[in-house]
């Protein structure tokens, strides 16, 4: 996952960025004490990505291999069950980032119970500073686990995460960039996923956005320790970047419930666009300023909302069996066509068209009209993207 964007939290004190106790070395690139031992368990990240059928490219393969996420991740927040009061558990308020857990100073616990309250949920935090060892020696395994990291959290809400490793690389591959393809991201979480295109197609080609200025501010410092510079901009994802356009590849690493227009007005010729929509990933070929299509990939993907976008949808499940439920490609159903299909009826579709998975599904932009459809743009099944309302096939 990416970042949601956002504005400031209030009351945590500030931690120090994990960049900033060391010292600069002869290239004016901060020493990085933890480089080897990064290097070995990165390369058994890669291994297992590779293993499990990603990172077939090797020019991402060789990008895995060479960025550092530990640098991205300088601490992260593990969820759980909070400790009782007197466990150094602390109240709610903004922590991720570049911030502190409440009490998770040196030699605390750096426990934060989400939402404030007591015995519920509870963020542990994982620091490459902590002055205890092991703990250290966790926070590096755990920055190279194929895993997603929540790295922000605000009044119990996920604000900003770095991606699992392995959706990413399926992400990027899906991409299809070519060597001088100019690339906006959308949701800079960390920083990691604009290094990562950086390795690939160099510093200039690359823009990563993001709403809220403590986020930029922190993947800017983080791409910088690193070794890379692309332009890292505040400014609000809907609305694209337009100073850096023409691209040829967008891609946003926050969940939209249709595709903001500014994307298309802001893509060259047979351009593409990836991004989350429902629980999918829709790759989109952008034809002109106002019509794209495509079909979304099979993988499963859940992201945080593009800020500002609005809540997503609620998505019912009254009077439908439990065994469906238990099922992801019905789920995904329920998540696409949500306010726009009553349940029962979206069962009856499921059931009738032989359970379909993510593949069959596509999104058409013409104009003003965005829909999503099963099998063919023109066929008997489409859903409204936007705001809900009736069921309107497309025929």
């Amino acid at each position: 996952m990416g970042s949601t964007g956002g504005g400031t939290g209030g009351g945590t004190r500030s931690a120090p960025d994990a960049t900033e106790r060391a010292r600069p070395n002869r290239t004016g690139r901060e020493a990085d004490p933890y480089a080897e031992e990064a290097a070995a368990v990165r390369a058994g990240l890669v291994r297992g990505i590779v293993a499990s059928g990603g990172l077939t490219d090797p020019a991402w393969r060789a990008a895995f291999e060479a960025v550092p996420r530990h640098l991205f991740v300088p601490y992260y927040y593990e969820t759980g069950e909070a400790p009782e009061a007197g466990d150094g558990a602390a109240g709610a308020g903004e922590v991720g980032g570049e911030r502190a857990a409440a009490g998770g100073e040196a030699g605390g616990t750096g426990v934060v119970v989400a939402g404030g309250a007591r015995g519920t949920v509870g963020c542990t935090r994982l620091w490459r500073d902590d002055p205890h060892p092991l703990r250290r020696a966790r926070w590096l395994a755990g920055a190279y686990a194929d895993a997603p990291l929540a790295t922000r959290v605000r009044d119990g809400e996920l604000i900003t995460s770095s991606s699992q490793p392995s959706l990413m690389a399926q992400m990027l591959e899906a991409l299809q960039v070519r060597d001088g393809d100019r690339v906006l991201e959308i949701g800079a979480g960390t920083g990691y996923n604009a290094a990562l295109l950086a390795h690939r197609l160099g510093d200039a080609q690359v823009t990563t956005l993001d709403l809220d200025p403590e986020i930029t501010d922190a993947a800017g410092n983080h791409l910088a320790a690193a070794g890379y510079r692309p332009a890292v901009v505040t400014g609000d994802g809907a609305r694209g970047c337009p100073s850096h356009a023409p691209y040829d590849r967008i891609i946003a690493t926050c969940a939209v419930a249709s595709v903001p227009p500014a994307w298309l007005g802001q893509c060259g010729p047979d351009a593409l666009i990836l991004t989350p929509l429902a629980t999918g990933l829709i790759a989109l070929r952008v034809a002109d300023a106002r019509h794209a299509e495509g079909r979304f990939l099979a993988t499963p993907a859940y992201f945080v909302p593009l800020r500002g976008s609005g809540p997503p949808p609620q998505v019912p499940t009254y009077g439908l069996p439990s065994r469906p439920l238990l099922d992801d490609s019905f789920r995904f159903l329920l998540n696409l066509a949500a306010g726009q299909m009553e349940p029962v009826e979206a069962l009856a579709l499921w059931e009738h068209e032989g359970r379909p998975g993510r593949e069959r599904y596509g999104v058409t932009v013409r104009g003003e009209r965005q829909w999503a459809w099963l099998d063919d743009p023109e066929g008997a099944y489409g859903w409204p993207l936007g705001p809900p309302g009736r069921l309107q096939p497309y025929v």
